[in-house]
């Protein structure tokens, strides 16, 4: 399983792919082989996320039916306790921290799963954390 963050999210179900960049295009088709090959794995939090601040009711109803395939990977206490320690520990080094990105890696840290995003703020973690990050396949892999 890769643990998808909210930016691929976004980057999959949020724009059209004739305005994208050939990074952005690189992600897009990571995110659906992933997709074929059923390895995505969806947080409530990233779910929540998502949803939020979303404009109009048709466009929250077409992304809540996009992510509806998608089932919610359990939380449960000890990622809620590991996301907390990740979170002193990073904060003790001077790196920013943000409460959700923390549960992802708490969540990531459990389950031995690789975290895909295009957030910046994750390779800093994972250099304090240890925490993997997944990155698209060449064309050649």
């Amino acid at each position: 399983m890769i643990l998808v963050d909210t930016p691929i999210w976004s980057l999959a179900l949020g724009r059209r792919a004739v305005n994208l960049s050939a990074k952005e295009s690189s992600h897009l088709r990571e995110w659906e082989r992933l997709v074929r090959e059923g390895r995505v794995g969806l947080l409530g939090p990233v779910r929540q996320e998502l949803l939020s601040g979303v404009r109009g009711e048709q466009a929250w109803e077409r992304l809540r039916d996009a992510l509806g395939p998608f089932p919610d990977v359990p939380i449960g206490t000890l990622d809620y306790e590991t996301a907390a320690r990740f979170f002193n520990r990073c904060r003790s080094k001077g790196v920013t921290v943000s409460a959700i990105d923390f549960l992802v890696c708490g969540v990531s840290h459990r389950l031995h799963a690789p975290i895909y995003t295009t957030d910046a703020d994750f390779a800093r973690y994972a250099r304090v954390l240890g925490v993997s990050l997944h990155r698209p396949r060449t064309g050649s892999d």
